[in-house]
């Protein structure tokens, strides 16, 4: 017999961030398919030519997860269009390659570069989570609960490679805010996750030759292909539904280590 606990994501409304491609969307396509009651789908990108904006589940905004006005203002429109907000699921995100020093040229990383990947990456996340836990703490607890919060960081939060400082800074930000969020919101019965991907089949590593992609996914040790952005979003939906699912870093990544 299935716990009372476990709550059906059929219930759910969930505002997914970074929701035009790749992750986010794979985790909007999941949420419909799984009978979501409701998704705000927020992206910095255009859902112009997007099937997102077809699914009658769903409600697109272009915004920006560092604006506090951008996510407020999503906010407001989901209380509107839904009535609630049950969960957030922070996918929005960017990633560069430099190194912290040129040895060829001398030159140190670029400074601002460094803060624009920060600034998305990790307080943008933050700037999400804060004013979705507002809107989320309004809702009548269930079990003791009212919602959630997932994150995404990356194995690369740690074992970042070379060039990756200003990335791997930004997603062990992420893994390092877990847990004392989870504890701050714990009395209000907000639950705090978050989910470590290894090398997915994203529209970033789709532009590589198929050799490259290739070559990176012998690295996996089991299974050694790159992974689904479904299985990213079927671990979303477990965190969603799981209620003891609290403070932790989940890492999905076929037994990847990375390597210098």
């Amino acid at each position: 017999m299935a716990s009372k606990s476990i709550r059906s994501i059929k219930e759910l409304v969930v505002f997914v961030t970074g929701a035009a491609s790749g992750l986010g969307k794979a985790a909007v396509d999941r949420f419909v398919r799984e009978g979501c009651k409701g998704v705000i789908a927020f992206d910095l990108n255009s859902f112009d030519n997007s099937d997102l904006k077809n699914k009658q589940q769903v409600v697109c905004v272009t915004g920006d997860v560092k604006s506090e006005e951008s996510v407020s203002n999503a906010m407001k429109l989901c209380e509107s269009k839904f009535g609630k907000l049950d969960a957030v699921l922070n996918c929005a995100g960017i990633g560069i390659a430099m190194k912290t020093l040129n040895e060829k040229t001398g030159e140190p990383h670029d400074l601002s570069l460094y803060e624009q990947v920060i600034n998305i990456n990790l307080v943008g996340t933050f700037n999400v989570n804060r004013l979705g836990a507002a809107l989320i703490a309004k809702n009548e607890p269930l079990n003791g609960l009212r919602g959630v919060l997932v994150n995404t960081a990356s194995v690369a939060a740690f074992e970042g490679q070379r060039g990756q400082t200003a990335y791997s800074s930004s997603k062990g930000g992420i893994v390092g805010m877990t847990l004392p969020m989870a504890r701050d919101l714990a009395t209000v019965g907000i639950r705090v996750n978050t989910i470590a991907p290894g090398l997915f089949l994203t529209p970033l590593l789709q532009q590589l030759p198929e050799k490259v992609q290739t070559k990176l996914a012998t690295t996996i040790p089991c299974p050694q292909r790159l992974g689904d952005p479904d299985e990213y979003a079927h671990l979303a939906q477990f965190i969603l539904e799981n209620p003891m699912m609290n403070g932790e870093v989940v890492r999905i990544d076929g037994a990847l280590r990375m390597q210098p």
